[in-house]
């Protein structure tokens, strides 16, 4: 936009606010400041704030030197603390300088806040949002992208063997044999991915030929990038799939899957043994697919996997969906943001029913003993759920195991896994009384002594925590955990290993641990007498951090437990 065009500019009718500023402008003090008018214009769909033009129309140059050399700065601030990316400009007129901020919209039904306070423009102010605005914004519906015809397309641009796949996936879920029967044409019309010879865009999203994709809906794409160190920038391995989502979503989960990229870790705990990998299968493939489904087709990025050893981060555009927050996603009944591909992928088997998808990568990966899936990253431009490989609690992972494959009933379900957890982690508000009784009669919790809502899980699962911190009868893991911390990367004497153990171990107990080491083969000992230097054996010396010492406990127990 030109300065001759601003000028022209009305501010009630061209969602523009004209500032002189001519030599600063508050950024946060009050509403009329860069961060009350940014919230104010986004809720209203967008806008303009003018620094350097004065109030009155025609609006004169006056020139302003806010945040003069310093507009990245002020982008990141309002993003930081907004969400909202908005754009700054500056134009000349001689040298009076003018800054142009462009305000985007909010996203669909979600108001913004200043102070907790949702503004909205009100003469020359900016004041508390009115009820019927307020209203207005959070019943807005997201129009369904998937369900819009594309033009030009047919079935001819379909794939058949994605066809075949959903064919039959359709019939499985649905034991409905006889629809392998129907004509292609049928199912599409039957299923609304085709009317009058035209394609919905999420025929193209699950079934279109590659050659489709790329030309119609190239932002539908997956990318995959595979990095051994997180502080790296350059991935490693990297691959875009950019098949239909009935074939991709196998091609996505073949690459996360590497036997060197996904690795086995044995658990066991008397006479029970289970194979646990970094990362589930069921878990994966119900994100990715969340991820591809619920994303934001209107923005041109695709999503994205990043895989790590200890981790994988999954992003797709937009933000969560009509209603879902971090601190609601649990709980809260959601719009589908691509409600047509959604119900497809439902009635195939792909996904779990609306809203349950989430709740179940929440309880598999809590009943592994894992962290608690982490969607923090996210903002309103994008959903980053975090997946992280480490067993941070063996003995929950046994404790719900043998529970299921016992012959008790009823079976853990996803809000009764979901309930366990929060009680192990001393969490008892909003917990659903009939779960809870449902869990207590069971045997699995028991109520604190002296309190009447407050629990703790079983002595089933505190004397599992007892027999995880120990290696049969010969170590203490916190004893291992310690001496590998020490040594790693280094050799060191007796001596110094007593000042690393001096609040836990004497100097006795450290040579019968190094003793015990030597012996399985974890540490060598260099020298004589006083001059013998520890450190770890060549097997293990090349590992580092948390993957030295899961690989030494592992082996250690395999063999003594």
């Amino acid at each position: 936009m030109t300065i001759t065009e601003l000028k022209q500019l009305k501010e009630s009718e061209d969602k523009v606010e004209f500032k002189e500023a001519k030599n600063q402008y508050a950024y946060n003090s009050s509403r009329k400041s860069v961060l009350g008018y940014s919230v104010a214009f986004a809720n209203e769909k967008g806008g303009y704030l003018v620094f350097g033009l004065k109030d009155a129309h025609p609006h004169d140059v006056c020139g302003s030197k806010a945040y003069e050399g310093r507009e990245g700065q002020l982008e990141q601030d309002v993003y930081r603390d907004t969400g909202v990316r908005i754009q700054t400009e500056v134009l000349h007129e001689g040298t009076n300088r003018v800054l142009v901020i462009k305000i985007p919209s909010r996203p669909v039904g979600k108001p913004l806040y200043f102070n907790d306070v949702p503004l909205m423009r009100v003469g020359d102010g900016l004041d508390r949002m009115s009820d019927e605005m307020y209203l207005s914004i959070i019943q807005e519906q997201e129009p369904d992208f998937s369900a819009k015809f594309c033009e030009g397309t047919g079935i001819g641009d379909l794939d058949e063997v994605a066809i075949k796949k959903m064919k039959e996936s359709y019939a499985r879920k649905q034991k409905n044999p006889g629809f392998l029967q129907l004509s292609t044409e049928q199912v599409l019309t039957d299923l609304k991915l085709l009317d009058n010879g035209k394609l919905t865009y999420a025929a193209l999203i699950l079934l279109a030929k590659k050659e489709v994709i790329h030309n119609k809906l190239p932002q539908s794409k997956t990318i995959w990038e595979f990095r051994n160190s997180e502080a790296q920038i350059h991935h490693d391995s990297r691959e875009v799939v950019d098949e239909p989502l009935f074939i991709a979503i196998d091609s996505i989960w073949k690459l996360i899957n590497q036997p060197t990229l996904n690795r086995k870790y044995p658990v066991q705990s008397g006479a029970y043994i289970f194979d646990l990998y970094d990362f589930n299968e069921e878990v994966i493939r119900e994100a990715v697919l969340n991820a591809i489904a619920h994303r934001d087709y209107t923005i041109t990025s695709e999503a994205v996997v990043k895989q790590y050893p200890h981790k994988i981060t999954i992003t797709n555009p937009g933000g969560f969906p009509k209603g879902v927050t971090i601190e609601n996603i649990l709980t809260v009944s959601s719009t589908p943001r691509s409600r047509l591909m959604t119900e497809i992928l439902e009635k195939t088997g792909l996904v779990e029913r609306s809203g349950q998808g989430v709740d179940k990568i929440f309880s598999i990966t809590l009943s592994e003993g894992k962290a608690e899936p982490d969607y923090e990253n996210s903002d309103m431009f994008q959903v980053s759920l975090t997946l992280r490989t480490e067993i941070i609690d063996k003995a929950f992972h046994v404790f719900v195991s043998q529970y299921q494959n016992s012959e008790k009933e009823p079976k853990l379900g996803v809000e009764q896994i979901i309930t366990l957890s929060k009680i192990r982690n001393g969490i008892f508000q909003n917990l659903k009384t009939e779960i809870v009784s449902q869990l207590e009669k069971s045997g699995l919790i028991e109520k604190v002594s002296g309190h009447t809502n407050r629990y703790t899980l079983s002595q089933d699962y505190h004397a599992l925590v007892n027999e995880s911190l120990k290696i049969g009868k010969r170590y203490m893991v916190k004893e291992i955990e310690q001496m590998l911390i020490a040594l790693q990367g280094n050799a060191l004497k007796m001596g110094e290993l007593e000042k690393n153990f001096e609040a836990s171990l004497n100097r006795n107990q450290i040579k019968y641990l190094t003793g015990k080491l030597f012996e399985d083969e974890i540490l060598n000992k260099d020298g004589k007498g006083s001059g013998t230097t520890y450190s770890i054996n060549k097997s293990f010396s090349s590992l580092r951090g948390e993957v030295l010492i899961q690989n030494v406990i592992s082996f250690l127990r395999d063999k003594y437990e």
